[in-house]
């Protein structure tokens, strides 16, 4: 890489690391009390899948490691937002579903995150969010191919 190209790199990477910090802090402050942003995004994944995943696939979905989501995991199922449950046919896995308390508390967490969303897309245009995610989405599928 020369210089020039060095600095777009950087340039382009702080960027994307402080909106990312940024927006967290914010949609974080906004989830209902005692909900975590991992939370949140474990009920949203689980209530748009329609289908139970094993710890695994969810760790895989979020890059984390195992231990990290068997904690969120946990920390769900207390809080009565998850079922979990053994696989019948091989007893060392298990089953993850969203339960009707965590599809309501994440129809809350949406409510109270929309508004902040949904004023970053119109302060933005909606074309130019729409040119933005292609490439977002080119960014997340390189660092996908080299995990």
């Amino acid at each position: 890489m020369t210089d020039r190209s060095d600095d777009l790199a950087i340039s382009l990477f702080s960027e994307l690391f402080m909106a990312d910090q940024l927006a967290r802090n914010r949609i974080s402050k906004a989830l209902p009390k005692g909900m975590e942003l991992s939370h949140f995004s474990v009920l949203n994944h689980l209530a748009r899948a329609g289908e139970e995943k094993t710890p695994a696939q969810l760790a895989r979905v979020f890059h984390v490691t195992r231990g990290a989501m068997t904690n969120t995991l946990s920390r769900l199922e207390w809080a009565g937002h998850v079922h979990i449950r053994p696989d019948w046919d091989d007893a060392r896995q298990k089953f993850i579903s969203i339960s009707p308390s965590g599809r309501s508390a994440r129809d809350a967490a949406v409510q109270s995150v929309a508004p902040i969303i949904g004023e970053v897309v119109q302060g933005l245009g909606a074309d130019t969010v729409r040119a933005l995610l292609p490439v977002l989405r080119a960014i997340r599928i390189r660092f996908e191919e080299e995990t």
